[in-house]
C-alpha cells in the first residue's frame, strides 16, 4: 500500500508544518500563518529565555521558507533529504492519519535550533529529568471548540492543576509524550490534574487535515483527556507558542507556574503536579 510522505523532525517542512508533498499555495498559507506567530511586537513581550528561543526559531523559519518558495532550490533540498520532489507526492494527499509514516526520519537541518532550545531551556539531551522553565503570570483564558463535541472553557478548570499541551499531528516529539499524557490523565485526574491538549488545527488544515483525521490519530494512542481545536492559531498566539510541542502548567488559581518546551515524561508530570497540587478543599470534579 502506498504511503503519504511526512515531514520529519528538523526539516524546513516541519518548520512550517507543513507535509513534503505541499502545494505552494499550501506552503505560502504556512508561511504567512507562522510570520505572525514570530511577529516582532509579540517576541517583545516574551520572556527573555523563551524570547531567544523565538528569535532562532524565526531565523529557521526565513530560511526554510526562502528554499521552499524557489521550486529550484526546492528540488535540491528535497534530493539532500533522500526523497523525490514533493510535488510527486501530491496526488497521494487523500490518505487517511492512519497511513502516516515518518519516513524521513534523521534529517538534521536544524539541529542548532533544536541545540539553541535544549541550552536555553536547560535540558539535556536525555529526556528524563527535563527542567521546566518556571514563571508566573496570569493564563490567558479561552473557550474553544472540543474534538469531541461541545466545547472547552478554561475557566471551568479552576480549582485545579492543569494541564494545556500544545500539539500537531505532524510533530514526532507530540507523538512520543501521547503515552505519558495519557497516563498522566488516568493517574493523577482524580488527584486534580487536569490535562487538556490544544491542536493546532489551523496547520492541520493547511496539510488536509480536519476534525476526523485528528481525532483517528488519537484514537491510535487511546487518548482520552479533551482536545480543543484552535482552528484560527488565537489560542497559541495568546500563550506565545513556538516550538512543538510547548506545555504550561496552570496552577488552581489560573497563573502560568511551569513552561516546558520538548518532549514530557510521565515523571515530569508527575514531579510538577506534586509542587502544584491544590489541597483537597480547593479540588473540583470536572467533567468536561
Amino acid at each position: 500500500m502506498s504511503t503519504k510522505q511526512t515531514s520529519a523532525p528538523g526539516t524546513h517542512y516541519s518548520l512550517l508544518g507543513v507535509e513534503p508533498d505541499a502545494s505552494q499555495e499550501m506552503i505560502e498559507r504556512a508561511y504567512a500563518q507562522q510570520r505572525e506567530r514570530y511577529n516582532p511586537e509579540r517576541l517583545s513581550e516574551l520572556d527573555p529565555e523563551l524570547r531567544q528561543v523565538a528569535i532562532a526559531r524565526s531565523a529557521e523559519l526565513e530560511r526554510a521558507y526562502r528554499i521552499l518558495s524557489e521550486p529550484a532550490r526546492r528540488r535540491q533540498y528535497d534530493a539532500s533529504l533522500g526523497g523525490a520532489p514533493g510535488a510527486a507526492h501530491a496526488a497521494q494527499r487523500g490518505l487517511s492519519r492512519r497511513e502516516l509514516t515518518f519516513a524521513m526520519a534523521g534529517a538534521v537541518v536544524a539541529v542548532g535550533l533544536i541545540a539553541a532550545i535544549w541550552v536555553l531551556t536547560g535540558r539535556s539531551s536525555e529526556p528524563q529529568g527535563q527542567a521546566m522553565s518556571e514563571v508566573s503570570r496570569p493564563a490567558p483564558g479561552f473557550v474553544s471548540p472540543a474534538l469531541d463535541g461541545g466545547s472547552i472553557n478554561l475557566a471551568d478548570y479552576r480549582g485545579q492543576v492543569v494541564l494545556l499541551n500544545f500539539w500537531g499531528t505532524w510533530c514526532e516529539p507530540c507523538k512520543r509524550e501521547l503515552p505519558a499524557l495519557q497516563a498522566a490523565h488516568e493517574q493523577l485526574g482524580s488527584q486534580g490534574l487536569a490535562v487538556i491538549g490544544v491542536n493546532l488545527t489551523g496547520n492541520e488544515v493547511l496539510q488536509g487535515g480536519d476534525d476526523a483525521s485528528i481525532r483517528a490519530f488519537l484514537d491510535q494512542y487511546g487518548v482520552t483527556y479533551p482536545i480543543a481545536l484552535d482552528r484560527e492559531g488565537t489560542i497559541s498566539n495568546d500563550y506565545r507558542v513556538f516550538p512543538l510541542p510547548t506545555s504550561f502548567f496552570i496552577d488552581a488559581e489560573g497563573a502560568i507556574r511551569y513552561v516546558h518546551i520538548g518532549e514530557l515524561t510521565l515523571d515530569d508530570v508527575k514531579a510538577t503536579f506534586a509542587r502544584l497540587r491544590p489541597s483537597t478543599s480547593m479540588q473540583t470534579s470536572h467533567k468536561p
